[in-house]
């Protein structure tokens, strides 16, 4: 099975910019299906982004396509989310996850395996 760790959070201004990393370790990010999630305070996790397993596909939640980037360093093993021109609703603990499998899903329980968390939090 593959471990992830999420690094790169914090605490930046409406409009700034932030990367985050999910380290993949017993394990390669090549071989899952990946995807991010979010949960602000008090609201359900949701989907932002996934990626096919093969190829390059991607689907983004429309709070932030155009704004969100996904991608892969398979040499790295690790996941990138690129976050620009970030928005306070845009403030969540941010979550890697992986799945058996090549498609996206956004829906969480498809997803078999889970990062810790990296807290994001956006100030107007």
């Amino acid at each position: 099975q593959v471990q992830l760790v999420e690094s790169g959070g914090g605490l930046v201004q409406a409009g700034d910019s932030l990367r985050l990393s999910c380290a993949a370790s017993e394990g390669t990010v090549s071989s899952y299906a990946m995807g991010w999630f979010r949960q602000a305070p008090g609201k359900e996790r949701e989907f932002v982004v996934g990626i096919k397993r093969s190829g390059g596909n991607t689907y983004y939640a429309d709070s932030v396509k155009g704004r969100f980037t996904i991608s892969r360093d398979n040499a790295k093993n690790t996941m990138y989310l690129q976050m620009n021109s970030l928005k306070p609703e845009d403030t969540a603990v941010y979550y890697c996850a992986a799945r058996i499998g090549d498609g996206i899903s956004w829906y969480q329980s498809d997803y078999h395996y889970w990062g810790q968390g990296t807290q994001v939090t956006v100030s107007s």
